[in-house]
């Protein structure tokens, strides 16, 4: 993702009141840091917040936790989401290969959307559905992890598919050009969208 940098990104991370600053102490703890039993979902490169935003004000019984590593792109997340002050939302800046060191078997969902492709061959590792990162994954999950993934690229996508299904997932709900009255958009999807781009969807599950 491209975006100018922040020239006061540090201070707005360090004044944030919904971006966890030491998120692995609350390692499997986190229903006590939004004080309720409910489900957590998170959304890996959350990008500047369009989408867990509008899933947190969509569905107040579900808590939703942000994950992006860029500086300056959390702290355009932050100027959109504090102000809010909305109990069931939190961001964390770190990198989605450390997430093992913050959760421990208490995500219900996780979210990909429009992730880097990584498109040559010699990177492919590094896309977010790869080998490195499904044990990650099943490691923060509760019981069986549920991804849900959108993106533009098919190229992306096909990659995710055979990743997915080459350990032992379940895809369920794929689509080419995706569309649905539930779905709430991300920053770049609506740009895509009004474009006509065609946007790629699916959901995997852990068999």
């Amino acid at each position: 993702m491209r975006l100018r940098n922040v020239k006061n990104a540090t201070e707005i991370l360090n004044n944030s009141k919904v971006l966890i600053k030491e998120p692995t102490q609350y390692k499997g703890h986190f229903q006590e840091l939004f004080g309720n039993n409910n489900p957590i979902e998170i959304e890996i490169g959350m990008g500047k917040g369009d989408f867990i935003l509008g899933k947190a004000l969509k569905n107040p019984n579900i808590n939703y936790i942000g994950i992006e590593k860029y500086a300056s792109i959390i702290a355009r997340a932050i100027q959109k989401i504090d102000p809010l002050d909305l109990p069931n939302l939190r961001l964390i800046d770190t990198d989605a290969l450390k997430l093992g060191d913050v959760f421990d078997h208490e995500i219900t969902k996780i979210y990909l959307n429009f992730s880097d492709p990584w498109p040559k061959t010699r990177h492919a590792k590094r896309r977010l559905t790869s080998d490195w990162f499904l044990p990650v994954y099943e490691s923060i999950s509760i019981g069986k992890p549920v991804i849900e993934q959108k993106t533009d690229n098919i190229i992306l996508f096909a990659s995710s598919i055979e990743s997915f299904s080459a350990n032992d997932y379940l895809l369920e709900e794929v689509s080419l050009d995706y569309n649905s009255e539930d779905n709430v958009e991300t920053e770049y999807e609506k740009k895509f969208r009004a474009q006509g781009v065609k946007i790629n969807h699916l959901i995997a599950t852990k068999k």
